[in-house]
């Protein structure tokens, strides 16, 4: 992605009124990959935890345990789906759908809606932050992941798993 489009998205997270409400009550997937990565990275081993699939805790207050001064303490190595920003996903019949956030839950779709450039680079990361995971987490893990309600998003594209 584009540095300005870059800084226009991180300007935007800024400037959100929910500071960091993505990740109150956020218990990201984690892929065996990621959990590598961030481990490697000095992420404590107590950051990480299995309830029907490998995620990361929440701390006391609800919010990630890697949520520190208003922002996320691993940006540069944060899972895909925290990647994948105001997208997230479902798998119906070998078919991944995305979804996208509505304003409500995630200002940013504000922003990207008012630039078709912006929309297409989030987007594009984002289907390839959601296709690796998807592929990469065992599938009865995923059978709990999807059990995740995801209230207030719209369908914007299905795509194949398996091509």
């Amino acid at each position: 992605m584009e540095d300005d489009l870059c800084e226009a998205m991180s300007l935007s997270c800024e400037a959100c009124h929910l500071q960091g409400g993505c990740c109150f009550e956020a218990r990201p997937p984690l892929s065996q990959e990621r959990i590598e990565i961030l481990r490697r990275n000095g992420v404590p081993e107590e950051a990480i935890e299995f309830e029907g699939y490998w995620r990361l805790r929440a701390g006391p207050d609800g919010y990630c345990v890697l949520f520190k001064d208003g922002r996320c303490g691993i940006h540069s190595i944060k899972p895909e789906s925290c990647v994948a920003g105001p997208f997230t996903f479902d798998i119906k019949d070998g078919a991944l759908q995305i979804f996208l956030k509505r304003e409500a839950i995630c200002p940013m779709v504000r922003f990207l809606k008012s630039s078709p450039r912006a929309y297409q680079a989030m987007f594009e990361t984002a289907v390839a932050m959601i296709t690796h995971l998807a592929r990469s987490i065992p599938a009865g893990e995923m059978q709990e992941i999807l059990k995740i309600d995801e209230p207030e998003t719209d369908l914007v594209a299905e795509i194949s798993l398996w091509d």
